[in-house]
């Protein structure tokens, strides 16, 4: 049996959440976190994860399974919701992604197949201290070299992936692009549809410093502070937007305003990456979305979404 699976994709800040409510209300579906920053417990205020009173009594999955100092993966996260989808099909729900993690929802509805290479973890230990005596660059420019596209899509912050990506060059021979340009032509194992929420860029820009400063008054800065405190700088979740901006302040290298005006940019980037990359690279109907007259789009869409659930 082929399952249905409504994916509900866009860029942060965009109203996913709400509609993903309205969505599950009306056509008996459970929800599955498509943020792969959601999967980790005491990040709340910086993930924008939903709480219990608004997810209105709709189970939802992948949220609150990591440990801020374990590791996650797309491989994983495929493994974890195609088994959640099969589970929730079966019961005769309807399951419904959600979340702006655009190679984690591509990845798991088409099905790739992720290298079974075993890690070679003497070459990454070299990476790390490497890094340690002649800082990221030189490994960061040696990947734009050998994969200039996976570099693109790297911050040169974000260690564990360039040594990741690096570390697949060395044992397969293989650039990361290649591994994902393989899988680009394997049709889905599922019956998908993509909804795509966008909005005015400049009102979306507004919604995200918004967000910030609301997360900001929420405790945002004590949350990443215990996380700090506790040891977990280098750990994978600490790379996240949300979190990272906040170190230098801990570390006295900038003010908390600044940290914060830096945290509203990358989260203003990142919009932009989410869009052109659900627009690049799937096949999603998109719907705009203004930041106070939702409804009505959103009910054009549950009119839309009926006949696609309806069709035998």
């Amino acid at each position: 049996m082929t399952y249905k699976v409504i994916a509900i994709v866009g860029p942060t800040a965009v109203g996913k959440t709400k509609l993903s409510i309205e969505v599950a209300k009306t056509f008996s579906g459970e929800i599955i976190s498509g943020d792969s920053m959601q999967v980790y417990k005491e990040m709340d205020i910086g993930t924008d994860k939903i709480t219990a009173k608004e997810m209105q009594g709709i189970p939802h999955y992948m949220i609150d399974i990591k440990e801020p100092n374990e590791d996650f993966s797309v491989a994983e996260f495929k493994t974890y919701v195609q088994t959640y989808i099969k589970k929730i099909s079966q019961r005769q729900k309807l399951p419904i992604i959600v979340g702006g993690s655009g190679l984690y929802i591509q990845a798991t509805l088409y099905n790739y197949n992720f290298t079974k290479q075993k890690r070679d973890r003497a070459f990454t230990e070299r990476l790390k201290q490497k890094i340690e005596t002649e800082g990221i660059m030189p490994l960061y420019n040696q990947l734009k070299k050998i994969d200039p596209k996976q570099a693109e899509k790297i911050h040169p912050n974000n260690h564990r992936r360039i040594i990741r990506a690096l570390e697949i060059y060395e044992t397969t021979g293989k650039t990361m692009t290649e591994h994902h340009q393989a899988q680009k032509q394997k049709p889905s194992p599922y019956q998908p549809i993509f909804i795509g929420l966008e909005m005015d860029r400049d009102l979306l820009y507004e919604q995200i410093n918004k967000r910030v400063d609301q997360m900001v008054e929420k405790g945002l800065l004590q949350e990443v502070k215990s996380l700090y405190n506790r040891g977990f700088k280098q750990c994978q979740s600490m790379k996240a937007i949300g979190y990272k901006e906040f170190i230098p302040y801990f570390e006295g290298q900038q003010t908390l305003e600044e940290c914060i005006e830096q945290l509203k940019q990358n989260s203003r980037r990142f919009a932009k990456r989410q869009y052109t990359w659900f627009k690049n690279k799937m096949d999603v109907n998109w719907y705009e979305v203004h930041p106070n007259q939702s409804d009505k789009t959103f009910q054009k869409i549950l009119k839309d979404l009926a006949g696609f659930i309806n069709h035998s």
